[in-house]
């Protein structure tokens, strides 16, 4: 059993939270200082605090509040060294927490797929920590970077869940169009997303040959296929990640009072 402690019980917190809860194995405390918040997660937390002291003797702590509340959060959060700080707080980096904090800091990017376990993560460490990487496995996939590196992650498996909401909303709303109701639509869009995620994620073929395979000479498939490749969607999908990530290294900048 992991002790687990998750300040900030917004929409990332309550997910990691929610999915935790469902992997079991775990003791789960949600902190806020809004007692409003924990309407969400209660059913899901074994115990749920506006006292920051409640968190202190947990084996990890989850720091999911905003990139300009972790300084107050640090001010008043004490933590020993035999203790984990998890912080998920885009464009803040290990180095501004762990001059704030006498834990072993890692940094995740995670998203919100954590709530039905499917999410995906890019966790940045100076050696594996045990905790975080049960964790990291009970809710989805994730990989280790370099932490120079968080940044472009923040933009591809932070942000990328908007940015495949909105294709399949797109995909979606032209069925409709097109004369499906719109529950049906729905579920087709997702699930078709769903299964092209899984298929990647098992198969040993890459991007493009998956895309062949699906082509058939002539059909309906490689008649869309032409219009996207005619298209510039490539490169504007491409600076929507590029604007996440330089949004990520300006909150950097802000954390770090100007200096990188």
């Amino acid at each position: 059993m992991i002790d687990v402690s998750v300040i900030g019980c917004g929409n990332m917190g309550s997910a990691l939270i929610t999915g935790l809860a469902e992997a079991g194995g775990y003791r789960i405390t949600a902190y806020d200082v809004d007692p409003e918040a924990f309407e969400a997660i209660e059913q899901h937390a074994d115990r749920t605090t506006t006292d920051l002291d409640d968190v202190r003797d947990s084996d990890v702590v989850v720091l999911a509040v905003k990139p300009d509340i972790v300084p107050l959060v640090l001010e008043d959060l004490e933590l020993d060294a035999d203790r984990t700080l998890l912080t998920i707080a885009a464009g803040v980096s290990r180095a501004v927490v762990s001059a704030e904090t006498d834990a072993e800091v890692v940094r995740v990017m995670p998203n919100l797929a954590a709530e039905t376990r499917n999410m995906a993560a890019a966790v940045a460490w100076d050696e594996p920590n045990e905790h975080v990487a049960q964790m990291l496995d009970d809710l989805g996939e994730y990989v280790v970077i370099d932490e120079d590196l968080m940044h472009v992650a923040t933009a591809l498996n932070g942000s990328g869940p908007a940015f495949v909401f909105y294709l399949l909303g797109a995909m979606a709303d032209r069925a409709v169009d097109e004369g499906l109701a719109p529950d049906n639509a729905e579920v087709l869009a997702a699930q078709t997303f769903k299964g092209a995620a899984e298929t990647v994620l098992r198969s040993d073929r890459d991007v493009e040959t998956l895309i062949d395979a699906v082509c058939s000479p002539g059909g309906t498939t490689i008649e869309g296929m032409d219009v996207l490749w005619n298209s510039d969607v490539e490169e504007v999908v491409g600076d929507a990640l590029t604007a996440a990530r330089r949004r990520s290294e300006e909150l950097a900048d802000d954390a770090e009072g100007g200096e990188q």
